[in-house]
């Protein structure tokens, strides 16, 4: 056998008990199996109301569990954790952290997979598997970095070939076929594979983001410091991620965007910024009126229409605000 990695897995939840129990007892059965890995598990519960810490109790109980009493949101859910390690300045005994969804269950051979890359590719900081739905389907696992045409085609969209287009961020679906890792700008923060070094050089995760955009920060970072990010598709893992909803979620919609502002603030100029700004607004007026119209045609209830209405203005109050 050859070197045995040794992992801190981190899965932030929060009133997810049931895909946490079936992450967790994916994890558990991999750290049984893989046998070029061994593993700690952290789950950090964002103050759940559904029981999930007295289930992770009763059917984990190797799991180190920290509650911190409030909900933390992703960042500092996984600093805290982290921070449990020794990162960022602390002594820790892990070669890797892996950072894990509560609804992302692992492929048999993937912790072994993305281990064993960083192993043979020490300029990688951090490395992703390739992502699939429920049902088998393909998902996009990694992205280019946002900019202003991201946000115009999120806003109106064109064609699909051009939502799946490199001017919309993706990287060809070939990429992932060719079962050959490539090197990408972020992936998606579902399953990363992290190198210790990396986040003592560059730092926790930016815990002004309290929703989205936490991992392409991170990766930003991380490349701005010169290492490299990649995906594995030899990797895989089932993210039960839902691609379609029927209520519109709208505290999580500004959430969204409201992460997105501030990373354009933070790695963008004024110029860039008010280019942003302009393409929100107008977007968000357009959006309004695409819901009007569906709503017209009893294509949308009137109360998710009065949400969806609410979040578009939130969202140009802040687009507005500069915030």
């Amino acid at each position: 056998m050859g070197k045995v990695n040794s992992l801190g897995v981190v899965i932030v939840s929060y009133n997810v008990k049931n895909y946490l129990s079936q992450t967790l007892t994916a994890v558990m059965k991999r750290i049984a199996k893989e046998k070029d890995v061994e593993a700690e598990v952290w789950v950090v519960d964002n103050a759940s109301a559904d029981g999930t810490p007295e289930m992770v109790r009763e059917k984990f109980p190797s799991v180190h569990l920290l509650e911190p009493g409030e909900n933390l949101g992703f960042a500092a859910g996984n600093n805290l954790a982290l921070r449990q390690m020794g990162f960022p300045d602390g002594e820790t005994d892990v070669d890797y952290v892996l950072l894990l969804n509560p609804d992302a269950l692992l492929n048999f051979g993937t912790m072994t997979a993305l281990s064993t890359f960083m192993d043979d590719h020490p300029e990688a900081a951090m490395v992703g598997p390739r992502l699939y739905y429920k049902d088998g389907v393909f998902q996009h696992s990694a992205f280019r970095f946002p900019d202003w045409k991201q946000v115009f085609l999120d806003l109106f969209p064109i064609h699909w070939r051009v939502q799946e287009s490199r001017l919309n961020g993706r990287y060809p679906r070939s990429l992932y076929a060719a079962m050959k890792p490539f090197p990408v700008d972020f992936i998606l923060g579902a399953v990363m594979m992290v190198r210790p070094e990396a986040i003592r050089q560059v730092g926790l995760l930016d815990e002004g983001y309290y929703m989205y955009v936490e991992e392409v920060d991170w990766c930003r970072r991380m490349r701005d410091a010169g290492w490299e990010i990649y995906l594995e598709p030899r990797a895989g893992t089932l993210h039960f991620s839902s691609r379609s909803t029927s209520q519109f979620p709208a505290e999580m919609y500004v959430a969204l965007w409201r992460s997105r502002l501030r990373y354009f603030r933070k790695y963008h100029g004024r110029l860039y910024n008010q280019l942003i700004r302009g393409i929100l607004l107008l977007g968000m007026g357009y959006q309004g009126q695409r819901a009007k119209a569906r709503a017209a045609k009893g294509e949308m209830p009137r109360d998710e229409l009065e949400a969806r209405l609410r979040a578009y203005e939130q969202v140009m109050g802040l687009a507005e605000a500069g915030a």
